[in-house]
């Protein structure tokens, strides 16, 4: 199996782990085995590796890419949303670092059958993970219009999230819709197109996307465990791609940064809360070099 997937700002997330030879890592989102393998080649016989992630080729490739290091390599078929249960089950306490690389690969988009891209024909799929029994065909056939309109709006940011939803719904009445190519037709139909803001499926898919993964629903509590999980000096890498995961990300982040979060007209703390990570610098976005050799890593 080919697995085709360029890791997005590979150098800059991996230095900012600060790798230490002997250190244990996790890789929250294995993918292609990108990032791992960079974290990896700096471990020594000493280090510890682990990868997850939900899609069985993912794990397929980037455990043939790792199987190479030098390093202790585990790989585990899972969400990070298991995280807690599958540290537990290896015996690890403690972590020297964890990363996210948040959202679907190319890998993904690109292998016409998994449904993904809006610019193929393919059955409405959309899974990460091809165990679990919700298609994005079972979202856009079964849910009805306000929650269609709904999962449109809040994933998707889509202005024209009741339009879609409606014209979705006439168009089901007459036949199921089947396939990403139906859908697409409904969209151009349904949502005008404008100069800057690409194709109009784009939103849908990725609204759809998300509902039928649940990404957004896991993910701060997600980067809760990990920091939980971290040693003292312990690093965290994240990288999103549209601003929903953005949001979450800096929304957790900065409450774990902080101190008292009472409310300012309180006279004495109550809350008790106390900053558990620092965060280093500000947030980066990808050299111009990388968006020239890899136009998708523009949304990073």
């Amino acid at each position: 199996m080919d697995f085709e997937h360029t890791s997005v700002m590979l150098n800059e997330a991996v230095d900012a782990l600060a790798v230490k030879s002997n250190g244990t890592y996790l890789d929250c989102t294995l993918g292609g085995g990108g990032h791992a393998k960079a974290i990896g080649e700096r471990l020594n016989a000493d280090g510890k590796l682990i990868g997850l992630d939900r899609d069985d080729d993912a794990i397929q490739a980037a455990t043939a890419i790792l199987a190479k290091l030098t390093c202790h390599v585990t790989t585990v078929h899972a969400n990070f949303s298991e995280l807690d249960k599958i540290l537990n089950d290896l015996h690890v306490d403690e972590l020297d670092g964890a990363i996210f690389d948040l959202g679907v690969s190319s890998h993904q988009i690109d292998t016409v059958e998994r449904g993904f891209s809006y610019m193929k024909d393919s059955p409405l799929d959309m899974r990460m993970d091809r165990r679990q029994p919700l298609t994005a065909r079972d979202v856009i056939n079964r849910c009805d219009e306000n929650h269609l309109a709904k999962i449109f709006r809040d994933y998707g940011e889509e202005r024209f999230a009741r339009r879609a939803a409606n014209a979705i719904c006439r168009a089901r009445k007459i036949a199921p819709i089947d396939t990403t190519g139906e859908l697409v037709k409904i969209i151009e139909q349904a949502v005008p197109h404008t100069k800057n803001g690409g194709h109009p499926a784009k939103r849908i898919f990725q609204a759809v996307r998300i509902e039928v993964n649940g990404e957004l629903e896991i993910l701060a509590d997600a980067l809760k465990k990990v920091v939980a999980r971290l040693k003292i000096g312990g690093r965290l890498a994240v990288i999103t791609f549209h601003s929903l995961e953005d949001r979450i990300v800096k929304e957790t982040l900065k409450t774990l940064a902080q101190g008292c979060i009472c409310p300012k007209n309180f006279p004495v703390c109550v809350c008790n809360h106390r900053a558990t990570i620092k965060i280093l610098g500000k947030a980066r976005t990808p050299a111009q070099a990388e968006i020239q050799r890899n136009g998708r890593a523009s949304s990073a």
